[in-house]
């Protein structure tokens, strides 16, 4: 825990130097001093190598889980990249539509789709609608017909519980996703789906959690799913997500390709037929080792209980820690191969005591105020649940690669966050 940042924990090919680090061959000081802080960087090279294992690791149809990361280019990277584009609003919909993913590529999620969200995927024409409770099929029954039809799935609840915190398990039977297949919910549904001209119903899809790092409850679920829908000759079956990255040092977790095999063994083992595609939704795994935040170092706060560093974010472009009390690394960009002796609370700008971006990081002892320091793997749910408390700005997010620096979303202004105001 004290000695300098894992490469593991950083992009593919990033490089420490002897004052700076380099990722896709772009200094991340210069990056800082070009865009300001706080500041997502992402290594496209690291982006598309892991859209690219799922997309050879599963079937045609495997999908971006596009609320791990979102923006115009990261949809276009992943669909380049072979990937379907999973959404689970009107919003995300309208987004990827607009960076010119083709309908056919995107997939509709969401517990509580309003009319408005499933007219605009019927009339965009997307290539699946995962229809997840009673109300929504009442919905489909007057929106869908031979002559406007849908190609959907059908989630259900597996009954499995993933290790991994409360918030993000979601295949136990207590959730508000799903159809129950102990209770029969799931094939009281099927019969309903079956029965609506204009809908094709190609299989089933579940998803137990997120940031799981044993394999056993995705093969656990694939195992039910299996028994479940033999004999129903669907021809997709998908898993959904979940897979979890390693996030400090000396955590390790399965590759998208070793998930994939186990489910593939998996598979063959219950008898699925060999022409069923089988699915997943990868979106942590692809984006989180890919992205790291830079901040700039603002006040260090010596106590005799410990020592706070504040720097210029915090829970409005990293909530995760708040939310999950999940786990990060901080490094000294400057210093990136000195040992970290010093222990302290890395801790955002924002008025709440919780307020907690690594609750016990290192740092060099030499780091100091107006230096710059950056938490790794934070490719995945930072920006996409970011927010504006204390009226902060977001941060912008650049793209590295070849030693360019792209603009993938511009730093919010003060401008921005008043444009709503009708009295501004």
């Amino acid at each position: 825990m004290t000695g300098p940042i894992p490469l593991a924990l950083l992009p593919d090919g990033a490089r420490l130097a002897s004052e700076d680090v380099l990722v896709g061959g772009v200094s991340l000081r210069e990056l800082a001093s070009r865009y300001g802080t706080p500041l997502f960087v992402y290594d496209e090279a690291t982006l598309r190598a892991r859209a690219a294992e799922a997309a050879r690791a599963f079937d045609d149809g495997v999908a971006f889980a596009s609320k791990s990361f979102l923006c115009a280019a990261m949809a276009r990277l992943a669909h380049e990249e072979g990937l379907c584009i999973d959404v689970a609003t009107g919003g995300e919909l309208d987004l990827v539509l607009r960076a010119g993913v083709p309908a056919s590529r995107v997939i509709l999620h969401g517990n509580n789709k309003s009319v408005e969200e499933l007219e605009a995927a019927l009339g965009a024409g997307v290539h699946r609608v995962v229809v997840d409770n009673e109300d929504e099929i009442g919905r489909l029954a007057k929106l869908v017909s031979p002559e406007r039809p849908i190609n959907c799935l059908i989630r259900v609840t597996p009954g499995v519980e993933a290790h991994t915190h409360e918030f993000i398990r979601t295949g136990q039977e207590d959730t508000k996703f799903g159809f129950s297949l102990a209770s029969g919910a799931a094939r009281r549904g099927i019969a309903r789906l079956r029965a609506m001209p204009g809908v094709r119903l190609h299989g089933v899809h579940a998803h137990i959690g997120s940031q799981i790092f044993e394999l056993d409850g995705f093969v656990e679920t694939l195992r039910i799913l299996g028994d479940f829908v033999s004999g129903d000759d669907f021809d997709e079956v998908c898993i959904g997500g979940g897979l979890g990255v390693a996030y400090v040092e000396g955590e390790a977790a399965p590759s998208i390709t070793q998930w994939a095999s186990a489910l593939r063994e998996t598979a063959r083992a219950v008898g699925l037929p060999a022409g069923t595609r089988l699915l997943a939704e990868p979106g942590r795994s692809i984006v989180a080792q890919a992205g790291l935040t830079l901040y700039r170092v603002g006040t260090i706060k010596q106590l005799t209980q410990r020592t706070y560093v504040a720097v210029d974010g915090g829970m409005s472009d990293n909530p995760r820690p708040v939310l999950y009390g999940s786990g990060y690394e901080v490094f000294d960009v400057g210093r990136p191969r000195a040992e970290r002796p010093r222990r302290v609370r890395l801790v955002g700008k924002h008025c709440e005591s919780g307020d907690i971006i690594v609750d016990e990081a290192h740092l060099p002892a030499e780091t100091a105020v107006g230096d710059l320091v950056a938490t790794p793997v934070t490719g995945a749910y930072g920006y996409s649940m970011a927010s504006n408390y204390n009226r902060v700005p977001r941060p912008a997010v650049v793209f590295v690669g070849d030693g360019r620096a792209r603009l993938a979303l511009r730093r919010e202004t003060f401008d921005d966050l008043s444009r709503l105001d009708v009295d501004a």
